[in-house]
Parts: structure tokens; C-alpha cells; sequence
């Protein structure tokens, strides 16, 4: 994407936007990632990171990708443990393809620019995954066990209605069979 021979005016900023923007969003399209739901995200977050620190990738250090994690982790929307972890992942897989030696970014970017792009999170600086569930707790889905309950209570509604002699049991046991043991398979 960089001619040889050819300098741009604003080389820093081609190399950027035209070179490791645009190439790794070329790498994921060929792995057949979806534009939307997914490259145009990791771009966003790879320039959320640029503007946050005011450098470029080349320059990034693991102190400036801690300070954005840290930063997101702090006022009124805090962001999620779940959330980091993704953007982390986002941020370590978006630096994998200018160190990869395959890309030679890592070289040009020595060559034209003074400085190689590094890997920013490691093992030292990323969240740690040690738990099934991380998102909001409130949120959590159910375990074995309160399914179970759920169906167990589903099983008698439509009779406890039905022998309190009060309207509302027809939905409920036309509707039962979705919770049953038989459409669970456990019958």
C-alpha cells in the first residue's frame, strides 16, 4: 500500500489510515468477517485508542493501553469486565498483524517511520478470564438447578388456577407444553 520511492505528505498519518487501517481491514474481509458487526467496530476501537493517547500504533506503549483500560473502567459508565476483555483482544489482534513478519509492517515501519510496532497487553496487563459469567449480575443467566425450578412451577400453574376456579388457566396450560418435560426432552 506504500509505493517504494514514494513519500507522502503526511507520512505518519498515510501509513495510519491508508496502510495498517485499511490493511488489516483488508486480512479480516479476506477471513470473511463481517464489515459491519465486526471490522468496522475493531477500526473504531483502534482510533478510539489513537485519539485517547494522541500517537500512532508504532508508538503505543503497554502504559498507554493500560491508562485507556483504566480510563473506561472509570466514570459514570464504567465499562464491564467482559467489555475490557474484548477490547483488549480487539487491541492485541488489530497489533498482531503489524508485527507479523508475513506483513513486513514491522520492518517498514522501522524503516520510514524510526519506531516497530510492539504487542501493548500481555499476559502481565489483560484481564484474566476466571469465571463463567462476567457480565452484570443482574443479568446472568440461569443455572441448572433455577431452570428447573422455572419448569417445575410452570408444570402446576394452569392446575392452581384452575382449582382456584379464576379466569387465566387456558393460556397457561396451552402455553405449558413449551416448558414441559416432554418439549425439554427430560420425560
Amino acid at each position: 500500500m506504500l509505493a517504494d520511492g514514494v513519500v507522502p505528505l503526511d507520512l505518519e498519518s498515510t501509513v495510519f489510515r491508508a496502510a495498517t487501517l485499511e490493511g488489516w481491514a483488508c486480512q479480516q474481509r479476506a477471513g470473511f468477517l463481517g464489515e459491519r458487526e465486526t471490522i468496522e467496530p475493531r477500526l473504531a476501537l483502534v482510533r478510539r485508542m489513537a485519539a485517547f493517547t494522541g500517537r500512532y500504533p508504532w508508538q503505543w506503549t503497554s502504559a498507554e493501553a493500560e491508562a485507556v483500560i483504566s480510563d473506561l473502567r472509570s466514570g459514570p459508565r464504567p465499562i464491564m469486565v467482559s467489555t475490557a476483555r474484548s477490547y483488549e483482544i480487539t487491541l492485541q489482534l488489530f497489533r498482531a498483524y503489524p508485527t507479523d513478519a508475513r506483513y513486513q509492517w514491522g520492518r517498514v515501519c522501522a524503516e520510514r517511520l524510526g519506531a516497530a510496532p510492539q504487542q501493548v497487553f500481555h499476559e502481565w496487563n489483560s484481564v484474566k478470564h476466571i469465571a463463567d459469567y462476567e457480565g452484570d449480575p443482574r443479568r446472568r443467566q440461569l443455572d441448572y438447578y433455577e431452570v428447573q425450578a422455572l419448569f417445575d412451577a410452570a408444570d402446576g400453574r394452569g392446575e392452581q388456577i384452575r382449582a382456584r376456579r379464576v379466569k387465566g388457566a387456558l393460556p397457561v396450560v396451552r402455553d405449558a407444553p413449551l416448558l414441559s418435560r416432554r418439549a425439554r426432552g427430560t420425560a
